[in-house]
């Protein structure tokens, strides 16, 4: 049976892709685990591995080619024992026919896995091996057969199977409401907030499969759109006289930017709380903490911690003193976290990357600043995994190094909160009725309103300031 390859959503935010680059031609043989080919993303690029076994009969993307839709046809894989110059011929009439099809309902992914009379599959899952096989081939409710016909192997989207690693959702006891029981990324979020395995229903061919209660308790009303559009682009040129412009067009990333900042800043109501907090006792603690750094083979220390490291370290214990605050929106509920998530901005070419610090309120600093390291190297380089940079429940964003004193950020959505760092400096203050000199450093929280009022934000930013100036606390 033929195996469509199909463009994959490799983030939730994924749209389309740059199919970059083949790492197989036609005619080579493919295996599970083999890197197909290269996709460059909004926010990196990544390595295509094959999931299935065969040839690789036709490339139909060819290499270089921008702006692929998620679940575009990309190449097909003749199983074994079938002639792949027959296959590629036969790929092509299958995957225009099908095009119409998937159109028609406005799914989010592809036919695939159709009747043995077909003649084709498909699988949009090319960035890791299935989870695992499914237990004594047991079927999902409401499923198709086909759906565990290969060798016990469960067809999930992308998105579905991140999502069900994520929150430990078990892929094999939930229904597949996509085209012939794939499983997509709604049935998780169903299996997740029913508190079960099952997930959405199944499709309105099978009116008896249709189950009693509502497929959620009630449809959140959708985000609400931008009552005003922005300025066309020949509106925008005819401000100025030609000649004394050059035209960049927008790469994926920066259209990403762009689109989700523009939806936080319309969705998110903001608030803002200012603090200046004194450095004084962490610069000494960090110097004297720098100072008894050991060293490695080649004499370089094991760890420099930087004031940004003390930054996430007390806004990850910040979270855990507050709560209620250690939380993000979900339509029609709030999320709270057991651990605290810090994003940190990472600024690169073009963009920045926020890659997330799991369980900041457990790690060691010199162990988050050997992450933040890591993050920062492999951000500038487009290599970080989509699981690194994305979730949170807050981030730093850190000017200081401008010489900025003072700003305010946007929040990063879905998270709650972001908080904006200025520079150290010194500062004239008075204490104990006389005037002292104390070094400084300004930091302001942005606040998601829905999640956080106004006291409670107070409450969040205030233990992040006992903590900056008593940064024992963040040593035991």
């Amino acid at each position: 049976m033929p195996i469509n390859v199909l463009m994959p959503a490799l983030s939730p935010t994924m749209e389309k892709g740059n199919l970059a680059k083949w790492l197989k031609k036609e005619g080579d043989a493919v295996k599970s685990g083999d890197v197909l080919a290269e996709i460059e993303t909004d926010k990196a690029t990544m390595e295509v591995e094959a999931i299935d076994e065969g040839i690789l009969a036709k490339i139909v993307v060819a290499e270089g080619t921008a702006d692929v839709p998620v679940n575009d046809l990309i190449a097909i894989i003749a199983s074994e024992g079938e002639d792949p110059k027959t296959v590629g011929a036969s790929g092509d009439g299958g995957a225009k026919a099908e095009a119409p099809k998937a159109d028609a309902p406005k799914s989010d992914t592809p036919a695939l896995n159709t009747t043995p009379g077909d003649g084709h599959k498909s699988y949009a899952r090319v960035d890791a091996a299935p989870d695992g096989a499914k237990p004594d081939g047991a079927k999902p409710d409401g499923a198709p057969a086909p759906q565990a016909g290969q060798g016990g192997r469960i067809v999930a989207s992308p998105l579905a199977r991140r999502i069900a690693k994520l929150e430990g959702i078990d892929l094999s006891a939930v229904s597949g409401s996509g085209p012939h029981g794939r499983v997509i990324e709604r049935a998780d979020r169903a299996a997740i907030a029913s508190g079960s395995a099952k997930a959405g229903a199944p499709k309105a061919t099978d009116p008896a499969a249709a189950p009693a209660p509502a497929p959620a308790p009630a449809a959140p009303a959708p985000a609400p759109k931008a009552a005003a559009q922005g300025l066309t682009t020949d509106q925008v040129r005819g401000f100025y006289q030609k000649g004394t412009f050059e035209e960049v067009p927008l790469d994926g990333m920066r259209k990403t930017i762009a689109k989700r900042l523009t939806e936080a800043m319309q969705v998110a109501p903001h608030f803002y709380l200012t603090v200046d907090c004194e450095l004084d006792a962490l610069m000494a603690l960090r110097e004297q903490l720098n100072k008894s750094a050991g060293t490695t083979k080649d004499g370089k220390p094991l760890f420099k911690l930087s004031v940004n490291d003390f930054v996430i370290k007390a806004m990850g214990l910040a979270l855990m003193r507050v709560p209620a605050a250690n939380a993000v929106w979900a339509e029609d509920r709030i999320l709270r976290f057991n651990n605290a998530e810090v994003g940190v901005a990472v600024a690169i070419d073009g963009g920045l990357f926020t890659p997330v610090i799991r369980k900041a309120d457990q790690k060691t600093l010199s162990t988050i600043s050997n992450e933040m390291k890591d993050f920062a190297g492999r951000a500038r380089a487009k290599k970080l995994k989509p699981e690194e940079y994305q979730g949170g429940v807050t981030s730093v964003s850190n000017l200081g190094m401008f010489g900025i004193k003072h700003f305010t950020a946007v929040i990063n959505p879905p998270q709650s909160s972001i908080l904006a760092v200025g520079a150290g400096e010194k500062r004239v203050v008075v204490k104990d009725g006389a005037p002292a000199v104390v070094q400084v450093m300004t930091a302001t929280l942005s606040c998601d309103h829905r999640v956080l009022d106004g006291a409670l934000g107070a409450e969040l930013i205030s233990a992040f300031k006992s903590l900056i100036e008593n940064p024992m606390g963040m040593l035991v």
